[in-house]
């Protein structure tokens, strides 16, 4: 499967953006979907996961309750929906595909990568 990352951008402190994440193939519904993200110098972080059907989520205490992860597999899609958005927060975004077991939080878990989007946040 190849993942195409979009909707990244500039935003205000406090402000909102969502980001998109387009699969191809015509199995989508057959993997997990994860959200990651890595800011200049750290390493790359877990910070939403998504069952197959969408019926489980999964989410890192640091974007809890400000962030939504949803798939739509009619349109092989999966979003992140980012609210409040602080300067911590800045950091290219990564979209992934899981095929098989282990937890959604780990990085070797997924299989597929997207090509990351920049999600720059002002102060």
């Amino acid at each position: 499967v190849q993942l195409q990352a979009s909707g990244g951008g500039l935003v205000q402190a406090g402000g909102s953006l969502r980001l998109s994440c387009a699969a191809s193939g015509r199995t989508f519904d057959s993997y997990g979907m994860g959200w990651f993200r890595q800011a200049p110098g750290k390493e790359r972080e877990f910070v939403a996961g998504i069952s197959r059907s969408g019926g489980s989520t999964f989410y890192a205490d640091s974007v809890k309750d400000r962030f939504t992860i949803s798939r739509d597999n009619a349109k092989n899609t999966v979003y992140l929906q980012m609210n409040s958005l602080k300067a911590d927060d800045m950091a290219v975004y990564y979209c992934a595909a899981r095929l098989y077991g282990g937890s959604y939080y780990w990085p070797r878990s997924y299989n597929y990568w997207g090509q990351g989007t920049l999600v720059t946040v002002s102060s």
